[in-house]
């Protein structure tokens, strides 16, 4: 059996709310590419290629890395996935998110030949839902505190609040934010790379009466000095995201206890098969770690979702549901009950096309 098509389609879907900003960016359309990848029996697997400007992955530089890949896919058998990635890997350096659209088609393609869900490709599920968090995007005091509220009304019982760098509308943030949703609920707090490690420090000093459960990379991506000085100078567990942009990334954060956790976050490290190999190695490290923001599709969280569902050290809620505020979605599936998503037991990866968005099932 061999691949005998590979096709890219847009895939761009508008905010429910177009001011919906963080610290880096105010993103009111998410973009990206459907990855199709066939074979003459009629089987077609779906990735998605997520672009991201904010870390180098603009909308026409991903669907030009996507064509660069196309020669490693045709003709190839499609259950030889590790020789497959093999070869992009030495064909084109770096384009995480790129690879990781065709990983997640590759994956996706190999399930429905197999005839299984696809979480029995990473070992199988350990456990039969993932808990979810949620986030919540930067706004005034009071309308972070009704997101906050609303969401938990919902059923969310984790919520990561972003941040800008500034201590005081920070703390004030986070103050109203707690008042509203009470002191059961997790918080964990995003700056988004918008601290000094010194003025981090005193912010998070500040919030640690507000029962703080993680902080995300709280410093600039390239300062990992700064992040394990902040590490070891507050209470709250500290969590790389924008430093842990590769498995090369989280090898050296966790060989050098530079952090207390990892987000782990599928389009970054280049696919499924890297996010793996990540988590294996925060497992041996002993160091945590969780699957992080899943912008896109519903594709593209149910197959994070599958990669979750087989990690054995999971211990806290993922980030899988933030296409809840995204339109056009094109696909269809996903059942989120009580702040939490239920691992599909169907072939594949568990979603459905959505008639008319003109993609192959």
């Amino acid at each position: 059996m061999q691949i005998s098509s590979v096709e890219f389609f847009p895939c761009n879907q508008r905010q429910e709310d177009p001011t919906w900003s963080f610290a880096l960016a105010t993103y009111p359309v998410i973009e990206g590419w459907t990855v199709a990848i066939s074979v003459k029996d009629g089987n077609t697997g779906l990735g998605y290629a997520q672009a991201i400007p904010h870390i180098g992955a603009s909308y026409e530089g991903v669907r030009a890395a996507l064509e660069v890949f196309k020669p490693c896919l045709l003709g190839k058998d499609p259950l030889h996935i590790e020789a497959i990635l093999l070869q992009m890997d030495a064909m084109l350096v770096g384009n995480g998110p790129a690879k990781a659209g065709i990983d997640g088609a590759l994956h996706d393609l190999a399930a429905k030949l197999l005839g299984i869900p696809l979480n029995r490709l990473f070992g199988g599920p350990v456990r039969s839902s993932v808990p979810l968090i949620r986030i919540v995007p930067i706004k005034t005091p009071a309308e972070m505190a009704e997101n906050s509220r609303k969401l938990v009304e919902q059923g969310y019982r984790y919520l990561k609040i972003k941040m800008k760098g500034d201590v005081a509308a920070d703390v004030a943030r986070i103050a109203a934010i707690r008042d509203a949703v009470g002191p059961d609920v997790h918080l964990t707090l995003d700056p988004n790379q918008s601290y000094s490690p010194k003025a981090a420090i005193q912010a998070l000093t500040r919030m640690e009466s507000y029962h703080i459960d993680l902080v995300e990379q709280p410093v600039p991506t390239h300062d990992l000095a700064g992040l394990k000085l902040v590490t070891e100078n507050v209470a709250i567990a500290v969590e790389a995201d924008e430093s842990a942009m590769s498995v090369g990334d989280v090898l050296n954060l966790v060989a050098n206890r530079v952090i207390d956790a990892v987000s782990l976050k599928v389009p970054k490290l280049g696919g499924l098969r890297n996010t793996l190999l990540a988590a294996r190695i925060c497992e041996t490290g002993s160091i945590r770690y969780r699957v992080g923001a899943t912008f896109g599709p519903r594709l593209h969280a149910a197959q994070a979702l599958h990669l979750a569902a087989s990690l054995p050290r999971l211990d806290y809620a993922c980030e899988l549901a933030e296409f809840d505020h995204l339109l056009d979605d094109p696909y269809e599936g996903l059942e989120v009950v009580n702040g939490a998503l239920m691992v599909p037991e169907t072939v594949g990866s568990g979603v459905i096309v959505r008639q008319g968005s003109g993609l192959a099932a």
